[in-house]
């Protein structure tokens, strides 16, 4: 897609759709806001929307969905098994996918608990680029491990390299020799690792991950969540597709894995998941587990009419100009925060802009979590509902010992189509006033704590009266202005 330039000079975002359905918000005082961080147990999560102004905590579910996604629904044929609208659906994932095998299921994480079923034992280990939160908790509930393998530029914050969700072929190789090949019942490969920035990798290095599964036996699997936003970025930045087009890059990456398996919150705005391969084989190892966990193999657990959006949605991520809407939003907020000295993750990656909240809070220790106590205090100053991406969202080792994460990073995500341009702003300013007087935020420590994936419903405190002393500076900045 040709870049849009503008005669001012300006380089700002193009929406390319129009908006005809609107969903009032609210901001309400910083008073009542502080009052739901008390109650919410300083866990955004926890936070009604009628105290959210901005809802950037995630793009799952969350997405804006397309006219035709809306009318597609009222055709769903409402069939317990056999329906046409699964028909249909699988139709989309063979032409869009190129995988012609579908199993669908409520969720992706209910995708990976079915493939962790079935392949993860006590004592196997997973290699992957990088963990998300609810892959790494199917496959510890099942006695399994895994191990993260991305190259040390990954870890950089500040960069240029393209591809930082790029898997580390030389440690992998390593691993499988060390670990034994028996012992690795597939290697999983996230499109646009979540948990470091929403960095995607690069066609080359799906090709040389599926060179060692070959090697040494192991199935590789795909999680497709984010799928049309790493092949958007792919794009733009890998030589060989440049000039290329959505599907081309999509096939190309989804032609390598054996097993791919995906969110329909993130690639396709509406809501479920799905399962899908090549390999009559894999189906007979999953399938019957999809009625024991999900519903039968033709709804999976998911409402007939968003089978029929989800379709719609598939073939949607084939369109550049929709895809292309978010990462341009977040490319254009972090270069706006990067400018004015907020320490962003570089490049922009998709599903979000990230703040590193390491440096952010320099003076907040990691034990009393930097990245929760500033997704907090952004809440507490705008109303803007971010979501930590840090040691909060780890989970304790088999000992109960603290893991710290590698980053502490606050998400602020852009769902496709929800956000004007003057609200990115909005987001912009309030982040800038906020890092100017960021001595004042100070640090969290659990008072609840539950034991599997805690950042959900995990309860918080401040250590000190900060969320007082910065919501004065607040208004003696703001006066009355909410």
């Amino acid at each position: 897609m040709q870049e849009i330039k503008f005669y001012s000079g300006e380089n700002i975002p193009l929406e390319l759709h129009k908006v005809r359905i609107v969903q009032k918000l609210n901001l309400v005082p910083i008073e009542r806001r502080l009052e739901a961080l008390y109650e919410g147990g300083f866990n955004t999560f926890r936070l009604s929307t009628k105290d959210v102004f901005l809802d950037m905590l995630t793009d799952s579910g969350t997405n804006a969905m397309s006219d035709n996604q809306l009318a597609a629904m009222m055709q769903g044929d409402d069939a317990y098994a056999g329906s046409q609208s699964f028909y249909r659906l699988e139709k989309a994932v063979q032409d869009v996918l190129g995988k012609k095998y579908l199993l669908p299921v409520h969720q992706g994480r209910a995708a990976e608990n079915i493939i962790a079923l079935a392949y993860v034992k006590k004592g196997s280990l997973v290699p992957m680029n990088y963990h998300f939160t609810t892959a790494m908790a199917h496959i510890t509930d099942k006695g399994g491990q895994i191990v993260e393998l991305l190259y040390p530029e990954a870890y950089v914050i500040n960069s240029d390299h393209p591809f930082k969700g790029n898997m580390n072929i030389e440690k992998l190789e390593e691993v499988i020799k060390r670990h034994g090949a028996a012992n690795i019942p597939f290697i999983r490969m996230e499109a646009s690792t979540n948990l470091i920035g929403g960095q995607p990798f690069s066609v080359q290095n799906l090709r040389d991950v599926r060179a060692i599964a070959d090697k040494f036996g192991i199935r590789l699997v795909l999680d497709c969540s984010l799928l049309g936003e790493n092949a958007y970025l792919v794009l733009k930045r890998e030589e060989e597709f440049k000039g290329s087009d959505m599907k081309t890059v999509i096939h190309a990456m989804t032609s390598l894995a054996d097993l791919c398996y995906f969110s329909a919150r993130k690639i396709s705005s509406s809501r479920g998941g799905g399962m899908c391969t090549d390999r009559p084989e894999i189906i007979k190892e999953l399938e019957a587990l999809v009625p024991l966990y999900e519903g039968f193999t033709t709804y999976g657990g998911i409402s007939i009419r968003e089978i029929e959006a989800m379709a719609v949605g598939l073939y949607e991520t084939l369109d550049e100009t929709m895809i292309c809407q978010s990462p341009s939003f977040i490319k254009y907020l972090v270069d706006s925060l990067d400018a004015k000295g907020v320490p962003m993750i570089k490049p922009a990656g998709v599903l979000g802009a990230h703040v590193d909240a390491m440096q952010v809070c320099a003076h907040i220790p990691q034990t009393e979590y930097p990245a929760g106590a500033l997704a907090a205090a952004l809440f507490l100053i705008s109303g803007i509902r971010g979501m930590e991406r840090g040691s909060i969202s780890n989970q304790r080792d088999e000992e109960g010992n603290e893991t710290y994460a590698d980053m502490e990073l606050l998400r602020l995500a852009v769902p496709r189509r929800v956000f004007t341009l003057s609200q990115i702003k909005y987001v912009e300013d309030r982040m800038n006033w906020l890092y100017d007087n960021r001595e004042l935020i100070g640090g969290l420590r659990f008072v609840y704590e539950p034991p599997v994936l805690r950042f959900f419903m995990g309860g918080l405190e401040p250590t000190s009266d900060w969320p007082q002393k910065l919501m004065a500076k607040f208004k003696a900045d703001f006066g009355e202005s909410l």
